[in-house]
Parts: structure tokens; C-alpha cells; sequence
């Protein structure tokens, strides 16, 4: 069953999108869409890549995914390991281990619960380069990455937490929020 999300007052100014705050905001209909795949990874995609990054820095982010700047196309912003990167047409080919952990979502600011995501993937994606690459995550980064996918498949995080850890939570740095 969805969740059910009312926003209290005072979390409100968070929901604004605009020219300062580019991140489409919980329920609009571009995040629960699937995004169509890259081609090809040209210049128009790569320019893309570099206004989600500066739009997740200026959210205090560490990952961000195209729906979330309401373009319905599958890239994903990552910064689990420090600088930010993007990932075009990724896909988790191998997820094992469970771990549960507290998820929150520009897309959904100040929202905060706990997901059970695997511990560690094996994903292949485009880089902006147009090279192919597999990769090993685990740990922050492979549920960044997770979440992030999800976007790009119309999951929410709200569609995978453990309900009655839901809470409310003023956002209080960066690198917090995926």
C-alpha cells in the first residue's frame, strides 16, 4: 500500500522548486514514470549531467537522478565516494547482502526512514565517454546507487521504507541526502 505523505508547515519552504531549488518535488507525475534509455551519450547529455550536479551540491546531496530535475531520461548522479560522477543507462547486474539503512530524498525533503537495500551491486553503465563499464559497490555507494535506479524505474524510496520509520527531520548537512 503507498504511503501517504502530508507535509507539516513547517518542512513546506523545503517543497519549493524553482530557479533556486531545480528538484522536482513528491508527487509529481516525471518521478513516477521510467525513464527512457541513452543512445548515445552526446554533449546535450553531458551538459545535463553537470546542471544535476551543481543542482544536488546546492541540495546537499549525494545522488541524484534525471526524473528528479524532471527529465525522464536514465542518468544518475552519484557522490557516495566523494566526486560526483554520472551514470548513464546503469543496471544493477548483482546485488547481494541485505542492510538496512536511513534513506531521505531531495525529492522528497525531510522525509527520512529506513530501506533494506543489498550491501554490496555490480553495475553496468555508460560513462560520459560512451565506455561501457562494470563496477563493484558496497556499502553508501551501492545504496546510493540503488535509490538512484529506482528513480529511474518510478520507485520512491517511500515505496520500499519500513513504514513506522518514517519520521520528519530538519536536513542538517551535506552529503546526507541521496
Amino acid at each position: 500500500m503507498p504511503v501517504s505523505v502530508v507535509v507539516p508547515d513547517e518542512f513546506k519552504p523545503l517543497w519549493e522548486t524553482g530557479d533556486a531549488s531545480p528538484i522536482v518535488k513528491y508527487p509529481a507525475e516525471v518521478l513516477r514514470i521510467p525513464a527512457k534509455p541513452v543512445e548515445r551519450v552526446n554533449k546535450e547529455l553531458r551538459q545535463l549531467a553537470e546542471e544535476m550536479i551543481r543542482a544536488m551540491r546546492q541540495a546537499n546531496g549525494i545522488g541524484l537522478a534525471g526524473p528528479q530535475v524532471g527529465r525522464s531520461v536514465r542518468v544518475i548522479i552519484t557522490a557516495a565516494e566523494g566526486r560526483p560522477r554520472a551514470m548513464f543507462n546503469p543496471e544493477i547486474l548483482e546485488a547481494s547482502g541485505e542492510v538496512v539503512g536511513q534513506e531521505g530524498c531531495l525529492s522528497l525533503p525531510g522525509l527520512y526512514g529506513d530501506v533494506p537495500r543489498a550491501q554490496r551491486v555490480k553495475v553496468r553503465f555508460l560513462d560520459d565517454q560512451n565506455r561501457v563499464r562494470v563496477e563493484e559497490h558496497e556499502g553508501l555507494s551501492a545504496r546510493v546507487i540503488q535509490h538512484e535506479v529506482d528513480h529511474l524505474d518510478g520507485i520512491l524510496f517511500i515505496d520500499k521504507v519500513i513504514v513506522e520509520t518514517l519520521h520528519w527531520e530538519w536536513p542538517s548537512g551535506a552529503g546526507e541526502r541521496v
